[in-house]
């Protein structure tokens, strides 16, 4: 057990963590994660929406400012 608290093994034990975590890093860095077609379906569901809300909204201000004139 006295040979676990040298300070010899102790540097290996971290050394070898934080090269094991940097090489982890460097495998994962580089993934791309690329939308499912739900996602990109619900994304131009969403715009589409959007689009509508911004017609109708056009719509109501022009017919008030129809009523106030």
């Amino acid at each position: 057990m006295e040979w676990l608290m040298n300070p010899w093994v102790i540097i290996v034990i971290v050394l070898s963590v934080v090269i094991g975590n940097l090489a982890a890093l460097k495998a994962t860095a580089n993934m791309k994660f690329g939308q499912s077609k739900k996602m990109k379906n619900l994304q131009e569901q969403d715009d589409i929406d959007a689009e509508k809300q911004n017609t109708v909204d056009k719509k109501e201000n022009s017919e008030q400012k129809k009523d106030a004139q």
